[in-house]
This record gives structure tokens, sequence and C-alpha cells, in this order.
């Protein structure tokens, strides 16, 4: 029996959503997808039940939660993480042709869709075995363990299930982009106005709040300590700086999120009917940031497992440059690797600039080289949309139609922005974290992009919606 075989008798143990049984219209749609939405931040709220609170190794790792969507504690610990990783896994193997598979039949798409879905939930119970064994939740009793694995499995395959429904046409979008979307969003909200404290400081979580008690404390006393400490707060909580950098670099990625480099070409079916293909600015638009998101989010669960196990007192010369945490913050120590890859959020981080420059050369080469890998597996590279053009009759004016004209002439434009585009979206993702922006920087870039591709597709289903001998033109239905 074949491996394919064997796979497609395995799929039928892996619950999925039917389609619909019509085409549901917007407003239902998106009826479904305001419940799958509510259904998450409820699972956001439902802390895991075997674990001990109080357990001061239980930090939260800002990185993760939110290229995971995740909520430390809570059932959506691992978040959308086994469903990315298996996504971004799966479509390298296939895209790059080191597993051929034809996905312009019907066959070749449920097979694709089937494998993802096992890949998923094989990364969910290592992922959650990997947590569980690496001590962040303390010691616990083999009781305890399988029932937190259970659960975080049965979240897991909650998450598989909204994402398939999503998928089938029940929804708008994908769950991953929705569920990024809402958890930035919902922390972007939480730093503004929190009302909790005081804290360390003397001020509030929120910004917002921070900032009129401090502003009623100088027009009551003229002491002006708290007003200068909401400026760039020492405690790592929300302060102004974050705040006026987060609208910065919401003007700046929306503008560039919009940049096209346009290149004339001619239709021959329609009689050389001139047109312009737009090639966008940010041509691996946030991947290379999501793809060295998900390596470091791996890496902190490896070393946190490695660690708990082999080198709790910091003792082993082998592993001290792979891991070192101190005892009781928990805190990546230097000169481990993972304290370098350890994002320096805030103003302080610059007391040490060697960790700010070693991560940020680490970061934005990585996400130069995933841009690169990125394309050439998908076939966005020049031989890839050279063939694109030339299957839909393309031609630049002035030059033959070949394929191998038309992939010259792209080279110098889609090498340049893959590799321009992963560097500044790298960059971007860095800076705007060491200047303590409000929801991250990654967090930002991801919502942007997300944001915008919501706007199109929306936009996009309205236009069907009230003309559907379109939609059935160009075959969208």
């Amino acid at each position: 029996m074949s491996a394919s075989s064997i796979l497609s008798l395995l799929f039928k143990f892996v619950p999925e959503i039917p389609r619909p049984t019509r085409k549901l219209r917007l407003t239902e749609r998106l009826l479904w997808t305001s419940l799958i939405l509510i259904l998450y931040m409820a699972l956001c709220q439902v802390p895991l039940y075997g674990i001990r609170w109080s357990e001061q190794s239980y930090q939260p790792m800002l990185l993760v939660q939110v290229i995971m969507a995740s909520e430390r504690g809570t059932l959506m610990e691992l978040g959308i993480g086994p469903l990315v990783t298996a996504g971004i896994v799966w479509q390298l193997l296939v895209g790059s042709g080191i597993i051929e598979l034809d996905l312009s039949t019907r066959e070749g798409r449920r097979f694709y869709a089937g494998v993802q879905k096992l890949l998923s939930l094989l990364f969910a119970f290592f992922n959650a075995l990997a947590f569980i064994l690496g001590g962040v939740y303390g010691n616990l009793t083999l009781t305890a363990q399988v029932m937190v694995l259970g659960q975080l499995m049965v979240a897991s395959l909650i998450i598989l299930l909204m994402d398939d429904m999503l998928e089938k046409g029940w929804g708008v979008g994908s769950a991953v982009s929705l569920f990024i979307a809402a958890g930035v969003a919902r922390r972007l909200f939480w730093e503004l106005f929190s009302p909790v404290g005081p804290v360390d400081d003397g001020l509030f979580v929120g910004i917002i709040p921070s900032f009129f008690h401090s502003l009623a404390i100088y027009a009551a006393t003229g002491n002006n300590t708290m007003f200068v400490e909401v400026m760039a707060r020492k405690t790592g909580y929300p302060d102004l700086v974050g705040f006026i950098s987060m609208i910065v670099f919401l003007i700046l990625l929306t503008y560039l999120d919009s940049m096209r480099i346009e290149i004339p070409v001619a239709a021959a079916r329609y009689g050389g009917l001139k047109a312009r293909i737009p090639l966008k600015f940010l041509y691996v638009s946030n991947l290379p940031v999501i793809l060295v998101s998900t390596l470091y989010a791996n890496m902190y669960m490896i070393a946190r497992a490695v660690w708990t196990r082999f080198n709790p007192d910091n003792t082993n010369p082998l592993l001290n440059w792979f891991v070192m945490y101190n005892a009781t913050t928990m805190q990546p120590l230097k000169p481990s690797l993972m304290y370098y890859i350890t994002t320096p959020r805030g103003i302080s981080a610059l007391s040490d600039p060697m960790h700010v420059v070693i991560y940020t050369l680490l970061f934005v080469g990585l996400s130069m080289v995933f841009a690169l890998i990125w394309v050439m597996a998908t076939g966005m590279d020049p031989s890839g949309q050279a063939e694109q053009f030339s299957k839909a009759q393309l031609q630049v004016p002035g030059f033959r139609s070949s394929t191998k004209v038309l992939e010259s002439l792209l080279k110098p434009y889609i090498w340049s922005l893959t590799v321009l585009s992963g560097a500044l979206v790298g960059l971007i993702a860095v800076v705007s974290d060491i200047l303590g922006t409000l929801g991250s920087g990654i967090g930002l870039l991801l919502t942007v992009g997300i944001m915008t591709q919501y706007q199109q597709l929306l936009a996009r289903e309205q236009l069907f919606e009230m003309h559907p001998t379109l939609s059935k033109l160009i075959g969208a239905e």
C-alpha cells in the first residue's frame, strides 16, 4: 500500500466541516465569521485546568503570542501555531517540487488539505509536549500532564475546524489572518485603555489612563515626575513613545503596502490591448516576518525544554552557547543564542547595544533569506511569473513573445523587490519593537497587511453579489 493510500485512510478520522449546500450571502458569511471570532475570544479567556498560576517560571513571550495569536495559560496556549507551521512546511515542500502534487485537480487539492490537517495535529501534539516537558507550567503530575495535553489537543482541533469552516465558504478570509488581527487589536486596546493599576511606577497599564493620571498630578501639585515617566517608562509598560511610534508606523506601513511598480503589457488575445501589471513594493508582504517569528517561536519551546531537562543550573558548557536562563525571572542570559534572538523591546534595550545590533542583523538577514526562499518555492520568481504571463498571452510591448525574454525583463524587478521588501519589513519590525510600539512592530505589520487583504476581499465579494454574472464570467463561483 502506497503512502498516499495510507494517508487517504487517515483522512477519514480527521473531522471536517461540509461545504454549505448553497452559496451564502455576504451578510450570512460575515455573521458566521463574527461567531467564529467570538468563540476564539472566549477560548482565549478559558484557563487551562490543572496548571499552577503561581508558578514563577511562567512568563509571557510577546513574539510567540503575537505571531501565534495565542494567550498564555488558556486553551489558546498554542493558538494558530500548529496550523501556521504545518501550512508553511507543506507549502514549501509542494511549491519547491520536493513532493509532486497536481493542485489543478480536485483530488490533488483534497489530498493537499488532508495532509495539512494531519500535520497541524501532529505539530500541535509536539508543541504541547514541549510546553509540558519544558516546565512551562512547573512540575506537573502525570495526571495533570495528560489533562493539559488533552485540553491543548482539543483546542487545536477546534481551531482547525474553525479554519476549515472559513475556507469552505461559511465565513470570510482564513482563521490565521482573522485571529492574528483580532489578537493584535485586543492587545492594542488593552495597552491603550487598561485601567489596571497603579503598578510599580505608580501609573496604570494603559497609556491613556496613565497620561491623564500624570497630567492631573502635575496640575494639582506641580510635580512632573510621573509626567516624565509616562513619556518613556522604564518598567516596560506602554508609554507615549510607543503610542506616537504606533501612529507613525501605521501610516508608514499603510503607505508602503499601497505602493506598486507597474509593468506595461499587451494582451495578444484582445488585439494587443495595453494594460499594466502591478508588482507590490512589499513583494513578499509580511511572509518573511511570519517565517522568522515562527522559527524563533519553535526555538523558544525547544530551548525551554532543553534547559529544564539538561541545563537548569547553567553549568553545561556545551548547552550554554544555546540557552541559559535566570532561574528566578526566566529571562535568557548572555552570551547564549537565545539571549540574542530575544526581542529587545523598549528604549531601555539600548543599554545593551551589542544585543540590539546582533538581534537586528539576525532578524533582517533571516527575513531576506526567507523572502528569497519563499519566492522561489511558491512560483513568484521571474521564471514562474513569466510562465503565468505567457499562459495569459501577455507580452511586454516592444519585445517578442517569449518566456525567456519575459523572465529576463522581470528579473531585475522581482529579485530587487524580494530582497528590499524582506529587509524592510524585518527592519520595521525590529525598530518598532525597540521603540516599544503599542501592539508590537510585528503585530502592526501583520495587521496592516491582513486588514488590507480583508478590505480587498470584502470589496470583491460585494461586487460579485451586486453583479452575479461577473462572478460566473471570471469563474469565481
